[in-house]
């Protein structure tokens, strides 16, 4: 969302998703009900005006007409700046920041007026970094808490420190002494950290591997607790006890058990294309599954869908499962409902063997409350401070009922940033996805904010700097640690500079998720008629961002499959997903409606929504009903906490044809490079005719949302002319369509207007070329390279079979070539 203005009751959030960068051309859709708008500017400035497309008012420049553009910038609709032509790969060219000047102002010069907030953020960074490099080294030093904290051997010896400046007493307890800690007290710096040295015996660790440890301190009114240690590897809970609380476990097995990892990290791909996964409830059956289980059972699954990331869920401990992962009790502790840490390190080890990038779902927003086996339990003086966690009211979340770190707090950084590193370094995670960055950005956490777009909202006394100053710190380390990592923020607000890199005073991350589209379905789908839906409301949606800070597009994560919510299948077709679903019966109009919408809502939302796509677990195929965590309310049942696989293998169900129409998606952009393309041309947007046509990675994609109309010889704009095929239709028979498509069919284009005038071409294309377009349809069309026409023809002519090829072959030809092309662009531009 950006600055809004208002002139029909609708309220247009004005993006400047594309200034700062070089415009060929700008055009609004095409619409019987209002005229054409023809954009073209110079230097970021509006040369052209025409009227808003839902309510006729007209855009103007300056402040003497209806409506002003603020500060004469060049602030559109994103339908009618929703073409996009330039020769700039769309790869993020970082702009240094100095003491005088932040990068990120040139890059979105609105920040002017907040320049002073920038740089003062940009300063504390400094001065803390600084204040790091002095003291402890280096970031890189300071990341490896856990070589020093928590439990490490060296030389014979164990030797174990914690963080509690607020003890009077501490003690090491456990197994390995009968749970007395007289004889192990343990002895406090000047800088509230207690240590313990353990010398082996009998040439055996004193503590053995395995074993249950906790820290046992005593409260300044002289009371004892017992406490998980913060840096614990490993925390398991006596599942035979109800409500019983984790005890922590020393994991240190002997060298010859340790899983070593037999696969090298993947490459980062040109684009992400993630599919969310909860390991727990991956299996078929309704129980907790394993990490093994995932890496044999569902990793086929992931990679048979042409998916090139995993972005895990839950892997941090947390006590409570129905949490979902998000209530961490420790941090550094792989969850032990599905296993080991050796197992999880088989399931990465695997994905990477299958050419899979694995990023960790990272909770550093807030934490459980949790005294008993969290991090919260040394928090031994509420209100006094020298815990992990703010004081009062600030260090709580009213909302998640969870507790919130006091991020410029030197041992709270240690310990997340080297919380970082440890699940980077001793996992092999390739990246995290960090959740709640909204909470974490302001100090009103978001909470009652409908934010508008206004950037005063976003750099204001309400922006919490230290914790956007830890952000920094953190996608600084990472990136310097491996710099393939891939950074993605969760962030509803829309803060501006949170996608642009540190160097030039951003706040890091390499992707952020595009969270307003699934907002934008779900009304759609339970608000209004099929012949109600704007096409260019659609298309600003998921058109809507700053083209300098990329996005990860999606139509549905695992926040819409929550108990209280319905997946987009259920929302379509609801109860006839119980009854209507068999392929050997005749099909109903409820479930040929809601196969079709579900393939052209997650496809336009791939296409146009990011730079990089999302799947949730079983959406992919239509996964029924809703996600329901084992609790009281359900008797703790496991019933709705599982992934119905067996539906998408049935032959007879119609769930496999969503899921076939996944793989080719997301194959076409495998071999075509879609997502990572530089290109995006949107040149038809038509209310009446409910067609959507635009242009990226010199496909052209035709989109028909009418309930029953469909199209014969419909023209469709282009830029390049030649010979076109089809390289996508999901009105296949294979994904459920009914085949009123003819692949065989050569489209040819033909010149519009005078060359060198788009105003005389058709939609602002020079070229064009007649197709069908079935109703609740849509198809991709590819240009066939000039070559392969011309060997084609002349296969024909001479009759020769040896140099005829078919339609897959050459499709396939070009996909590679194209792809190939993108990557080396890309590395080009970095370079």
């Amino acid at each position: 969302m950006h600055a809004a203005v208002s002139c029909c009751g609708f309220s247009h959030a004005l993006s400047p998703a594309i200034q700062g960068r070089k415009r060929e051309a700008l055009s609004t859709a095409r619409c019987t009900d209002y005229q054409q708008l023809i954009l073209k500017s110079g230097q970021g400035r509006l040369s052209a005006l025409g009227p808003c497309g839902f309510c006729k008012s007209t855009w103007t420049k300056g402040g003497s007409s209806q409506l002003a553009v603020e500060k004469t910038r060049m602030q559109v609709h994103s339908v009618h700046a929703a073409s996009v032509e330039t020769n700039e790969p769309l790869v993020r060219k970082e702009v240094e920041a100095s003491a005088d000047r932040l990068g990120v102002l040139d890059v979105d010069p609105d920040l002017s007026p907040h320049a002073d907030h920038l740089r003062y953020r940009f300063n504390q960074y400094q001065t803390k970094k600084e204040l790091i490099e002095k003291y402890e080294g280096s970031l890189e030093e300071f990341s490896e808490g856990y070589k020093k904290f928590g439990f490490n051997r060296q030389d014979g010896v164990t030797v174990y420190r914690e963080w509690v400046p607020s003890a009077k007493e501490a003690m090491l307890v456990g197994d390995f002494n009968g749970w007395n800690g007289a004889d192990y007290r343990m002895e406090k710096n000047e800088f509230g950290v207690w240590s313990i040295s353990l010398p082996d015996r009998d040439g055996k660790p004193a503590i053995p591997h395995g074993s249950k440890v906790k820290i046992r301190l005593m409260k300044n009114d002289g009371n004892w607790v017992d406490c998980i240690p913060a840096w614990i590897k490993w925390a398991i809970v006596d599942h035979s006890k109800f409500a019983a609380a984790y005890d922590g476990v020393y994991w240190d097995p002997p060298a010859s058990e340790r899983y070593e990892f037999k696969n090298p990290r993947p490459p980062q791909p040109t684009a992400p294309r993630i599919y969310e996964a909860h390991v727990g409830m991956s299996s078929a059956e309704p129980r907790v599954a394993s990490y093994r289980e995932f890496a044999d059972n569902v990793l086929p699954r992931i990679k048979a869908n042409h998916y090139n990331t995993i972005q895990l869920m839950a892997v941090m401990e947390h006590a409570y499962y129905g949490c979902f992962g998000y209530h961490v009790t420790n941090f550094f502790a792989v969850s032990s409902r599905s296993g080991t840490p050796d197992d999880l390190k088989y399931l990465i080890d695997k994905a990477h063997g299958m050419g899979i990038r694995v990023l960790m779902d990272c909770v550093h927003s807030h934490a459980s409350t949790n005294t008993l086996d969290g991090l919260n339990g040394f928090d031994l003086d509420p209100g006094k401070g020298g815990s992990y966690f703010h004081d009062g009211a600030r260090g709580y979340h009213s909302l998640w009922d969870s507790r919130l770190f006091n991020y410029g707090a030197w041992e709270v950084q240690r310990f997340l940033l080297s919380n970082l590193r440890w699940w980077l370094e001793e996992y092999q995670f390739d990246g995290f996805r960090f959740d709640g960055v909204t909470s974490m950005l302001y100090h009103h956490h978001g909470l009652n904010m409908g934010f508008s777009g206004n950037y005063h909202e976003y750099f204001s006394p309400a922006t919490d700097v230290e914790a956007g100053v830890y952000l920094m710190l953190a996608n600084e380390l990472i990136h310097k640690l491996l710099p393939s990592a891939t950074m993605i923020a969760e962030d509803v607000s829309g803060m501006p500079t949170l996608g642009r890199p540190v160097s030039e005073g951003g706040v890091g991350f390499d992707y952020r998720l595009a969270m307003a589209i699934p907002d934008k379905w779900i009304q759609y789908m339970k608000e209004r008629k099929d012949e109600d839906w704007q096409m260019g409301d659609i298309v600003y949606t998921l058109l809507n961002r700053r083209y300098t800070e990329r996005c990860i597009g999606y139509a549905e994560s695992h926040d819409q499959s929550l108990v209280g919510d319905k997946t987009f299948a259920f929302l379509l077709m609801d109860k006839e997903m119980y009854f209507g679903m068999s392929a050997s019966n005749p099909s109903s109009p409820v479930v040929d409606r809601g196969i079709a919408l579900h393939k052209m809502i997650h496809f336009i939302t791939f296409a146009l929504g990011g730079e990089g796509y999302l799947n949730f677990m079983g959406n992919e195929f239509g996964h029924p009903e809703w996600i329901d965590f084992p609790r009281e309310g359900n008797n703790w049942s496991y019933d709705k906490c599982r992934r119905r696989w067996d539906l998408c293998d049935a032959e007879h169900l119609r769930y496999k044809y969503m899921n076939n129409f996944d793989q080719l998606m997301n194959d076409l952009d495998e071999r075509f490079g879609i997502l990572s393309s530089n290109k995006q041309y949107t040149s038809c947007v038509n209310e009446m005719d409910k067609m959507i046509v635009f242009e990226k990675a010199d496909m052209v994609f035709v989109f028909n949302f009418h309930p029953f109309k469909s199209y014969e010889g419909y023209k469709v704009g282009c830029e390049l002319p030649g010979k076109y095929r089809v390289a996508l239709d999901s009105d296949v028979a294979e994904a459920g369509g009914f085949s009123r498509i003819d692949h065989s069919i050569d489209h040819f284009t033909s010149p519009e207007g005078t060359p060198g005038i788009p105003s005389t071409n058709f939609n602002n294309r020079p070229h064009s070329f007649m197709v069908l377009a079935p109703c609740r349809s849509c198809q991709v069309y590819y240009k066939v390279p000039e070559p392969d026409v011309e060997q084609l023809g002349q296969a024909t002519v001479n009759g020769d079979a040896e140099l005829s090829r078919d339609s897959d072959s050459v499709l396939k030809d070009v996909g590679d070539s194209l792809f190939l092309t993108s990557e080396d662009d890309a590395e080009t531009s970095a370079q």
